[in-house]
Parts: structure tokens; sequence; C-alpha cells
């Protein structure tokens, strides 16, 4: 049997998606399983077990055109549309592929979830919905994304550059999308002041993010910007003590890391897209969690306290 895994991204539902791509993969470890995704998250699969990787652009109609000859030319027996947008709906229509499982309770797809997906849970409780109804026994929450011993070499080498041991260190994050400011906590530079003594803190992020770093860094901690792969990102975090992010990229890439995340949520809804396993170091204005995004809209994430964040470290005695 020849089976298909669609994923395309972006890179935080990618994370999400992986526990739930290993047992996809597992539950047919016995025929040929193929991801499709896009050609920046090619990596992220590339250690995966008993999985083949083949990416196309999301751009442009002859990549599209292009995908959809691809696919109808493998003659899979099975497609698990986990995207499950526009694009893969039709991608899955035209496939000529004999079982489709996708998250609409339409065409084109043979197996889904009864109910209407109008974000009324984690989209990953969606996804196992998904594989649930193809008789695939559910995932555990725990993002999965195995190291290549080259990184783990690399992030030791950069560890011991920066005289940094085990669990001597916090990695902060606190930049966000140029596009959702509004995601940003104002009080990282207060709060990792408040630390130094005690702990080590690291600045990660990307492009976006490198002016922000660079201004943080100036009064504590090593800038981080752009250093590691998604890959080294969780090997860094596994050495970390914790991590403290806004909702973001990072806060899920370091999820897989199995160490405490914790992530300020404003105007964002964490029921919705906390980190995998993470849900109890969430943290809200007025540590509210709420139960859709109308209860949620409104608050802003500058009234979750430098106090109240300080708490929940002590809490945890990581501070």
């Amino acid at each position: 049997m020849k089976v298909l895994i669609i994923k395309l991204g972006a890179l935080g539902d990618i994370i999400i998606s992986t526990a739930i791509i290993k047992q996809v993969a597992e539950h047919h470890k016995n025929c040929s399983v193929t991801i499709l995704t896009c050609p920046a998250f090619t990596e992220l699969f590339t250690n995966f077990e008993n999985i083949q990787i083949k990416a196309f652009s999301r751009k442009g109609i002859l990549n599209f055109i292009r995908t959809i000859v691809w696919i109808r030319a493998q003659k899979f027996d099975r497609i698990y549309d986990l995207q499950s947008n526009d694009r893969t709906t039709i991608l899955c229509a035209l496939s000529g592929v004999p079982f489709r499982a996708g998250n609409h309770p339409r065409y084109p797809y043979h197996a889904y979830p009864q109910t209407k997906y109008i974000g009324q849970c984690h989209s990953f409780d969606r996804l196992n919905q998904i594989i649930e109804s193809a008789n695939i026994k559910p995932a555990k929450p725990l993002p999965y994304l195995p190291i290549p011993p080259k990184t783990v070499t690399e992030v030791s080498e950069w560890l011991t550059k920066y005289q940094l041991t085990e669990k001597t260190f916090a990695i902060f994050h606190a930049g966000s999308s140029p596009l959702h400011t509004k995601k940003r906590w104002p009080y990282f530079s207060e709060l990792a002041s408040k630390l130094s003594k005690s702990i080590k803190i690291i600045w990660i992020g990307g492009a976006d993010d490198i002016e922000l770093n660079k201004s943080l860094s100036k009064n504590v901690g090593i800038d981080a910007t752009n250093a590691f792969t998604v890959l080294g990102l969780v090997e860094l975090g596994k050495h970390a003590k914790f991590a403290l992010t806004n909702d973001s990229a990072p806060m899920h890439i370091l999820s897989c890391a199995n160490i405490p995340v914790f992530g300020l949520f404003g105007p964002t809804n964490p029921r919705r897209t906390h980190a995998l396993g993470q849900l109890d170091n969430v943290i809200t204005p007025e540590n509210k969690i709420a139960n859709n995004d109308q209860d949620f809209t409104s608050l802003n994430i500058s009234n979750i306290t430098l106090d109240s964040v300080l708490a929940r470290l002590n809490d945890q005695e990581l501070i």
C-alpha cells in the first residue's frame, strides 16, 4: 500500500502535527509512506523513520499543477490530508486516490470528523479526530522532532563557546511576526534583569527579531538570533532550565525539548494554540484561559504583570 500524508505548513502547525504524522507512519509501518510538504520544512522530517519526503512550493499555478500530476502518477492508495485547506481539498479531489481522509465532513473525503470544525478545540485534537475517523489510534500530545548527531554536536560546541552548562540558562523569545505585534509582551527586558543574577538568558529568534534582540541583549544575556535551525533550537532547549515566549513558532519548537515552556497569551486563545503538553504553563492576563476567541480578543498582553510571571516561575522552583 502507498500512503500520502499532506501537511504544508505553517511552522507552528507543522510542529503540532508531528505526533500525528508519526502515528500515521507507525500505523502503516509495512507500507510506503510519503509526506508532502513545502521546501522550507523538509529538514523537519529527514530523521523520521519510514517516511519519504516530497516538497512542492505552494506559490503559483504551475507548482499546483505539478503537484497534481505528481500525486496522480504515484498512484497512492490512501491520502491523509492534515492541511485540509482549499488548495489541498482540490488536490485530493483530483488525486485519483481511492481513500481520502480530511478535516471536512464533505466531498472529497471518505473519512472525516462528524462535526464541522469552527475552532471549538485545539488543532491537535482535531487532527486526532481525522486519523481516528480512518481507524487509527489517536496520538499522544507529545511533539516529535528527532535530532541528528551532527546537530547535537553543533549545539554542544555552541554551549561550550559561551561557557553554558546544563540547566543554568533560560531561553527567551520576545518577538513575533511584524503583522502580530499585539502578541509581544513588553516586559522581557525587566524580567531578564531580575533573573540575571541567578540564571543566564539566551535571546532567540529569526530575521524579524534581529533589532529587538540586539537591543535586549545589550543589557542582559546572549543574542542568539538566527544562530540555530529549528532542530538546533530543539536540541538547545533540551539543555535549558525553561523557556519563556510569546505565542509564536519558537513556543511550539521548544515544546519538543521536554522542558517547561511558558507561553504568554493576550489577544489569542491558548485553548486553540498552546504548545502541546504546555497548557499548564500558559500565562494570560488575570490567569484566564478562554473557551472561545470572543473571550480573549479584547485582552491586552501587557496586562500580564512582571510579578505574575515571576510568581509562576517561583511556583515551579525554576528561579
